[in-house]
């Protein structure tokens, strides 16, 4: 695959994302948890999905390299080069405490940037995916019982908003409200937050429902990568702590993410 092709990705992807949540959701409220070598949590959820996405993404793209959180190494990542970042569970922590707000999340990266993104929300049937770097769209699986068939599906356009006068949304997240996250809303017209785990906070602002997520924690690109994607392709933007775009490959981090800010309406370009 010499470039992206948003549709081919989304037709398929669409199907292999909602087999991987079915397979999370089989395990959802009966959950055995193991700990990682850095100590974070993981399940079989995990792994199974996994599977699904890695093995569905290496028959449709072959020569492009996949990086998924629970196989990751680090590869030599060529300055141009594409790759898939795949989490097959974003939100463990969410999902072993029985809160719905995990997600399926997959992104192709090219020059350093999402330009395909996938986030699925399986115990909220919602799905988010981007169509071509300027348009994302959104569906409902709710009524679905078998395997979705991309046409058959009634899509939503996403698009940021201008924020309201009486101040910004700001989306949180519900496990890392940290000192610096405080200081950050103390400081700009911040009239309500929204808490919640997961890449669903990139979708709250790509719905118009949230104007601004800040994230100092540690996070890693395959956290970050396929919400981003669809945030960017509904008119917004994700700045790192400098205030650049926030890239993508950083093998010298080990694929970490320095702090980030994503808009709906990035200050910088009004």
């Amino acid at each position: 695959m010499s470039a992206p092709d948003h549709r081919f990705l989304a037709e398929k992807l669409t199907a292999t994302a909602w087999r991987a949540g079915a397979v999370i959701m089989s395990y959802f409220g009966n959950v055995e948890v193991e700990l990682k070598d850095d100590a974070s949590p993981v399940t079989a959820a995990d792994r199974e999905s996994e599977a699904v996405i890695v093995a569905e993404l290496a028959a449709l793209a072959p020569d492009i390299t996949i990086i998924s959180e629970e196989s990751a190494t680090t590869p030599e990542i060529l300055p141009g080069s594409q790759f898939f970042l795949v989490d097959p569970l974003d939100g463990t922590k969410e999902f072993i405490s029985g809160r719905g707000e995990f997600t399926v999340n997959i992104a192709l990266i090219e020059n350093a940037t999402p330009v395909f993104g996938l986030v699925y929300a399986p115990a909220r049937s919602k799905i988010f995916i981007t169509l071509s770097s300027e348009r994302a769209v959104s569906a409902d699986l709710d009524a679905l019982a078998s395997e979705p068939v991309f046409d058959n599906i009634t899509w939503h356009e996403l698009g940021t908003r201008t924020p309201p006068p009486e101040g910004l949304v700001a989306a949180v997240s519900r496990s890392h409200l940290d000192e610096q996250t405080e200081n950050f809303l103390s400081q700009h017209a911040i009239s309500d937050t929204i808490s919640g785990g997961s890449s669903v906070k990139f979708c709250l602002i790509a719905e118009g429902k949230a104007d601004v997520y800040p994230r100092f924690g540690r996070t890693m690109e395959w956290d970050t990568a396929a919400g981003h994607a669809v945030l960017a392709a509904a008119g917004g933007d994700v700045l790192d702590e400098t205030g650049k775009p926030l890239r993508y490959g950083k093998t010298d981090r080990g694929l970490d993410n320095p702090g980030f800010v994503a808009w709906g309406r990035c200050p910088r370009s009004g």
